[in-house]
């Protein structure tokens, strides 16, 4: 095959692999400060059992979704800013 066959064909596959791509790694948005793919539903089931759970450390989030992983976590954070502004404190 001639060379500029050659780069017309990597230009090809390239251009199919990156139609592919999208579709895995598409973000649809934001829940809270982590990206979403696809939409968020694992990061609002995480934020529901954590604030059902009274999480407050987000070192005390786990499970198998790396989605529901952040909606914990992201309760939990939002616990500790919330201790942090109520205190009377500023140096607390």
């Amino acid at each position: 095959m001639a060379e500029p066959q050659i780069i017309l064909l990597r230009v090809a596959l390239l251009g199919m692999a990156l139609a592919l791509l999208p579709s895995a790694v598409s973000v649809q948005g934001y829940f809270h400060d982590y990206p979403c793919t696809v939409d968020c539903s694992g990061h609002e089931a995480g934020y529901e059992w954590a604030e059902k759970k009274g999480i407050e450390d987000p070192d005390d989030c786990g499970g198998n979704s790396n989605s529901f992983i952040e909606g914990c976590r992201a309760w939990a954070e939002e616990q500790a800013e919330d201790e942090d502004t109520d205190g009377d404190d500023p140096d607390e």
